[in-house]
């Protein structure tokens, strides 16, 4: 049985469906299991029970234990559990002090590296293709999007090209041991992504520049932690005008990476 942290999240939804098509039980964990609606079949279970019962293989996602993996470690190793995949950041290779996400998924991988389990982790390089979805309610609304350094670059990563590298850790043996790396198949501007959202809405939006302190102010409104906050505004600086190197998917699945322009026709309607 593989056991999905996650599972209603970012990139736990589509791997459970995956898993589901491949034949594998799979147990999801949720903070709401009432809500969860997943496919037939799937054993949903509450977070915090964290039940390893008949678990072999477990997919770590920091969103859903954001204290780190040390108590599913400790769970898994007396279940009997033999791999951990989790998914990590390209941020690791940072080695910015202030990098808060680079220091809590290097501390991830260190953690789960000396358990003594079978490990790989997933490294996404470029973005989520999804962060976009915080444009969503100005997009409603105004149609202008207001986003700092509109001229850095990403290479943003459809969450369904991540779910399927997770599936292939997890079903198969080729990736035990690695750190597949891995973005998007375009360096695209904040700019671009207005474009290309606006091109699927079959409307045309506006990209309105905003300073690195307007931008602080409107996150912190939100729930942005300030070192995540501080993170963000320093990478996008130094993407300003400078391509982002793009770390082809396709060695590692076999097929070409989605496209933004894919994940906003996917993702259309939560912008109208």
């Amino acid at each position: 049985m593989i056991l999905v942290t996650g599972a209603t999240g970012t990139v736990g939804r589509p791997l459970v469906s995956l898993l589901v098509e491949a034949g594998a039980q799979v147990r999801a964990l949720s903070r709401n299991p009432e809500t969860a609606d997943l496919p037939a079949g799937v054993e949903v279970a509450r977070t915090e029970d964290l039940p390893m019962d008949g678990v072999t293989s477990v997919f770590f996602v920091l969103a859903a234990f954001p204290d780190g993996p040390a108590e599913v470690i400790e769970k898994a190793k007396a279940a009997g559990v033999r791999r951990i995949v989790a998914l990590s950041s390209f941020s690791v290779h940072d080695q910015n002090p202030k990098n808060g996400i680079a220091i809590k998924h290097r501390q991830l991988e260190q953690e789960i590296r000396d358990s003594g389990l079978e490990w790989t982790f997933l490294r996404p390089a470029g973005g989520f293709a999804i962060t976009a979805l915080e444009w969503a309610g100005q997009i409603r609304g105004s149609g202008i999007v207001r986003f700092p350094f509109g001229r850095a670059h990403t290479a943003p990563v459809h969450e369904r090209d991540i779910a399927d590298v997770a599936a292939l850790a997890l079903l198969g043996d080729d990736l035990v041991g690695a750190t597949p790396q891995f973005s998007g198949p375009e360096s695209l501007t904040y700019a671009d992504r207005a474009r290309i959202i606006g091109e699927a809405l079959g409307r045309e939006l506006r990209f309105q520049e905003i300073s690195a302190d307007e931008a602080r102010e409107d996150w912190r409104a939100v729930g942005i932690p300030p070192h995540a906050i501080e993170a963000r505004l320093g990478m996008f600086a130094q993407q300003v005008d400078v391509e982002h190197p793009i770390d082809p998917i396709e060695p590692i699945t076999g097929k070409p990476a989605r496209t933004f322009a894919q994940w906003a026709a996917d993702h259309a309607d939560d912008f109208r």
